[in-house]
């Protein structure tokens, strides 16, 4: 299995220490280049005195210490109601990529002093470690391109360097899994990848891939599976990633993550040329084990979490699934089909089902299915912004809102939306045959409420809506569709997708480093956020990958990509 650490991180004192050819400085003034930076806005204003477009665009100039080039890395402003974090992470990833372009292999990374955003460092070292991303295919065909630099440094502290690297393994395995080919990343070779991924770790791994168990136990997930499982090197499969922190637990996570490792759209076929990209439809999924390494890096205490990938692939022959079809989920819902090409849900609903029965028996649960779900949610927010949507358990604590707020302290944006009662009304049985009605036969972008419908599918077909707030076993449950936030195709993914845990109790946020002798978790409430960045060809490179909150002992996760850990008061 390709190395997925990207090259040797470590943490310097100054801008003077030897062994680098090269700084990257990432500011947005150059007045504030004061006491040790001093020796850097010398010849920085030297270069702008003859050039105006330097404080705005960049430069590259020499400097009198050991590393003897400078790459500036402008962020633009930083103060205005629209600014967030994320400028210092895209002027991190531009530096590193203009640095690379110069000849560095070796570039030390220094901040300049920035007092507006908390978390400012590791966003920085994680824009950094983003634009020194190598995709996997490259690192296993072409090894002489497996690392684009031999060393990074950063002017920093030891300990948020320490959590940059683990927060950033979750996001290099979610880039993996979400962003390599339909071959590369079919059901099979997942497996084996995410085996390779825990072995020897505290994270252990159930593998559901007999056909006969699958029809039984998942038949909506089998309904999709019924055209790839011909072809063995496609046939699908559901994963089951477990972990427990050590001491008694205090929080159960349930994530269900879509798998889909191409999507050709099934018998209601991808035409008109909008099937190329379909390989990330897996990003929930890779978003699942990406987490569960940060988890495996981290090892928070007193959480168990039980991360589910429903690998499948929506192929189109004799075999497929059609609409019309009538098929009993495991809930014993019975689901007509309407498209063919809303197969995410039908994936997803049956393991969700499996977690609602094992809710009752965990401790403090909570239920998330995360998915590149819809096209709807890109035309609803954005290019760069995932959509979270609560039941009403979960709407009663919040969950929601207090994700949202800390997400935007770690550059991690995402809307709120909300299912409502014509969601159920859209999804209800239109005949005396069928229970459900998985889809209408359009797409969701030219359909009302396209995004926000399909978590109330997943609530209705996995029997989740006997669990509301007016039952006497409510259960918490959040639906996430990050298909907005996933990454620009070509390029390379942000692994933004992520899940979510429990109520938070308190909600104002300061920002909290874990100690980095054990890189644990010690006692107390914390959100670990990432980054979501364009779909669009040649947008912004950023973007981080699960996100994971852990409150007393409670993980959320919301999407954007791994990243900091945050104390919440």
């Amino acid at each position: 299995m390709a190395h997925r650490i990207r090259c040797e991180v470590k943490a310097e004192a100054s801008v003077s220490v030897e062994g680098y050819d090269g700084i990257i400085l990432v500011a947005d003034s150059l007045d504030k280049l004061t006491g040790p930076l001093d020796v850097l806005r010398v010849p920085l204003q030297a270069q702008a005195a003859i050039d105006q477009s330097v404080v705005k665009d960049g430069a590259v100039v020499k400097v009198a210490l050991p590393a003897s080039r400078l790459v500036l890395a402008p962020t633009g402003h930083l103060n205005r109601d629209y600014d967030d974090v994320r400028r210092l992470f895209d002027a991190a990833a531009a530096g590193i990529k203009r640095a690379l372009k110069v000849g560095m292999k070796k570039p030390l990374l220094v901040l300049a002093n920035v007092d507006s955003f908390p978390e400012a460092r590791l966003v920085t070292v994680l824009g950094a470690l983003h634009a020194l991303y190598v995709p996997i295919e490259i690192r296993e065909d072409v090894p002489e391109k497996a690392s684009k630099a031999a060393r990074l440094g950063f002017v920093g502290d030891n300990k948020t360097v320490q959590l940059a690297m683990a927060l950033d393994a979750g996001r290099t395995v979610a880039s993996d899994i979400g962003g390599s080919d339909p071959e590369r990343m079919a059901p099979p070779r997942v497996e084996e990848y995410v085996r390779d991924v825990f072995q020897g770790t505290n994270v252990s791994l159930e593998v559901v891939s007999d056909d006969e168990k699958l029809c039984k136990e998942y038949p909506l997930f089998s309904a999709v599976n019924r055209c790839a499982k011909g072809v063995p090197r496609h046939r699908g499969r559901v994963m089951f990633l477990t972990y427990q922190g050590s001491g008694p637990v205090e929080q159960t996570l349930l994530l269900v993550g879509k798998g889909v490792t191409y999507d050709t759209g099934g018998a209601d076929i991808k035409a008109g040329g909008v099937m190329a990209g379909m390989h990330r439809d897996k990003c929930g999924a890779a978003a699942v084990a990406g987490f569960m390494q940060i988890l495996a890096k981290l090892q928070p205490k007193n959480l168990k979490v039980i991360g589910s990938m429903a690998m499948v692939r929506n192929s189109v022959g004799s075999e497929c699934y059609v609409a019309d079809e009538i098929i009993t989920s495991r809930a014993g819902v019975r689901v007509r089909v309407g498209n063919t090409d809303a197969e995410g849900r039908m994936a997803m609903a049956d393991v969700l089902c499996h977690m609602k029965e094992i809710a009752p028996k965990e401790v403090n649960p909570h239920l998330m299915t995360i998915a590149t779900l819809t096209g709807h949610v890109c035309l609803a927010y954005g290019e760069e912004y995932s959509a979270i949507m609560d039941n009403g358990p979960a709407r009663l604590a919040g969950v929601a809102q207090k994700l949202q707020a800390a997400g935007d302290l770690v550059a991690d944006p995402f809307e709120i939306s909300t299912i409502r009662r014509g969601d159920f009304d859209f999804h209800s049985g239109k005949s005396e045959y069928e229970d459900v009605l998985q889809c209408n036969n359009a797409p969701s972008s030219r359909t009302p409420r396209g995004h926000q419908t399909p978590s109330a599918f997943l609530i209705m077909s996995s029997g989740l809506d006997k669990h509301g707030k007016d039952s006497s076993q409510p259960l918490k449950y959040s639906h996430l569709d990050i298909a907005g936030s996933s990454g620009p195709f070509p390029g390379v993914p942000t692994a933004s997708h992520t899940t979510a845990g429990n109520k938070i109790a308190r909600t104002s946020c300061k920002s909290y480093v874990a100690r980095p002798s054990a890189l644990q978790c010690p006692p107390g409430r914390y959100v670990d956020t990432s980054w979501p960045t364009s779909r669009r060809p040649g947008s912004r490179p950023g973007g981080l990958a699960p996100v994971a909150a852990v409150l007393s002992g409670q993980c959320y996760l919301a999407p954007g990509g791994t990243l900091p850990v945050h104390q919440l008061m």
